[in-house]
């Protein structure tokens, strides 16, 4: 089968399109054909193995331990492994593995979802892991209430265009941070109120929220505190930029050092999908609550342009690979 490979961390050009063995589902696993598959930022730190610390917590020290790249992924069952219960071969299903950039994947089942019914593969595949980080955010570590104020930093961004469209799910007034070529796609959503941050700067203090949910950027912790309520919550999703080592997750680590000395909770977030919360996204997504957002779509032979225009910062949404018709 064709798959994206690399044997070295490097920029996107370490990756090649090559002719790699189908794999074979294990216990608990399911083979899928692949459909779609979408890039996220975690695609593009596994290829080029910063910062630092992700080798240094499994993904290889000196080179990647999984060849084949891709996460996010949308396709049909097509052989189960033992001590699978809910799948069956021939399922249209949703979800993340390791290696969605191929042909075929091995996916457990408790990552993996029913596909919702009024998506294509190719909108399916952009929902997974940036949606599952919306809800986590919101839900779990924002511990969001219906009435209450949200501003979503990096509101036009995969993370974002969720998170937006999640928050007023939950009965929140949402407020989206986004550059001026987002605005509308961001009030598209159902923002309530849009700020341009290259026009006007959404933590000067002027305005506070309830949650503040930062998907973008690497504003210092105490800018993000000036945008909160007494008694407001900052999550941090991700964090791009800084050192080598640490890369933008030293916010997330400072943030959670200095939340037990302060009214404010800062929280950072390391998010996980599971098939659960696939389930009610499914949901949202069927009744039309929230839509994902494709930016464009590229073939598989050119996942390193994909990521690439990820990097650059260009994407509002996701950017979606389509692998078989």
């Amino acid at each position: 089968m064709k798959a994206i490979v690399h044997d070295a961390y490097g920029p996107p050009a370490v990756l090649r399109l090559e002719e790699v063995e189908q794999p074979v589902p294990g216990s608990g696993e399911v083979l899928i054909r692949v459909h779609a598959a979408s890039v996220d930022p975690g695609v593009w730190h596994l290829t080029a193995g910063r910062p630092y610390l992700i080798r240094a917590v499994g993904f290889g020290l000196r080179a990647p331990k999984t060849r084949v790249r891709g996460m996010d992924v949308a396709g049909r069952v097509e052989a189960v492994g033992p001590e699978v219960t809910r799948l069956r071969p021939g399922d249209e299903v949703y979800g993340t593995c390791n290696g969605s950039f191929a042909e075929y994947a091995c996916a457990k089942e408790n990552t993996l979802a029913h596909k919702p019914k009024n998506l294509s593969f190719a909108h399916a595949a952009a929902v997974p892991a940036s949606a599952c980080t919306a809800l986590q955010a919101l839900r779990d570590a924002g511990r969001l209430q219906a009435g209450q104020t949200v501003l979503v930093i990096g509101a036009a961004g995969g993370v974002g265009t969720f998170a937006v469209q999640l928050a007023k799910a939950f009965g929140a007034h949402v407020t989206g941070v986004c550059s001026t070529t987002g605005a509308d796609l961001a009030r598209s959503l159902g923002a309530d109120e849009v700020i341009d941050y290259t026009r006007e700067d959404p933590t000067d203090g002027t305005r506070r929220y309830d949650l503040v949910l930062d998907t973008a950027g690497n504003r210092p912790l105490s800018e993000l505190r000036r945008a909160l309520t007494p008694r407001g919550t900052l999550v941090i999703v991700g964090g791009e930029g800084g050192g080598r080592w640490l890369g933008g997750t030293d916010r997330q680590l400072r943030a959670l050092l200095l939340s037990p000395f302060v009214a404010h909770r800062l929280r950072g977030l390391a998010s996980s999908q599971h098939h659960s919360d696939l389930r009610l996204l499914t949901e949202l997504i069927e009744a039309g609550s929230v839509t994902p957002v494709v930016d464009r779509t590229h073939r598989l032979a050119d996942v390193p342009a994909a990521i690439r225009h990820l990097k650059e910062g260009h994407a509002r949404g996701k950017t979606v690979i389509r692998v078989q018709a």
